[in-house]
């Protein structure tokens, strides 16, 4: 027998539009300083980072998508306009002939590393600062709930986010 769920009270809901609004406008100015900053969208800062960690800095487009939760077409189109810009490339995959490996250019990777110190600033002064320590925890701790009940609640197919810094 299924539970019957009550509709949230007029409490959760303020709760849930505060977390909702606050988190995207949090992530409007995070990402407008990211572009400002460096010229590099949260997108292109997410595809960097990914390479910048994996080994030989380089991964499958299909595991990429995976690593950083976007759909292959979403991500196959925004490494067309990053491999114009010379930031990554992109290579027939030396153990499996079916696929492609994106690599990170020289260009990307200086990109990148410009882009780090100001961005990592960014998200001290605009998140960091704004709690305590115990309120950072406790965010911590919300994210990893919420994360494990999107889990549960779809099979397991919501992934984890890499460690975008967006």
């Amino acid at each position: 027998m299924t539970r019957k769920r009550s509709l949230p009270t007029a409490d959760e809901l303020r709760v849930w539009r505060d977390y909702i609004e606050t988190a995207e406008t949090l992530r409007t100015v995070i990402s407008a300083r990211l572009q400002s900053d460096s010229a590099l969208s949260p997108g292109d800062y997410a595809v960097l980072l990914a390479l910048s960690e994996a080994e030989g800095n380089r991964m499958r487009s299909s595991d990429l998508a995976a690593h950083i939760n976007w759909e292959r077409s979403r991500l196959s189109h925004h490494l067309g306009r990053m491999e114009k810009r010379r930031l990554i490339g992109r290579e027939d995959c030396v153990i499996d002939n079916r696929g492609a490996e994106v690599v990170l250019a020289a260009a990307g990777a200086e990109a990148f590393r410009g882009a780090t110190v100001p961005h990592l600033r960014a998200i001290r002064e605009l998140f960091v600062d704004a709690l305590t320590p115990e309120q950072v925890a406790a965010a911590g701790e919300l994210a990893a709930a919420l994360r494990s009940h999107l889990a549960q609640s779809n099979d397991g197919s919501v992934t984890s986010p890499g460690t975008t810094v967006t």
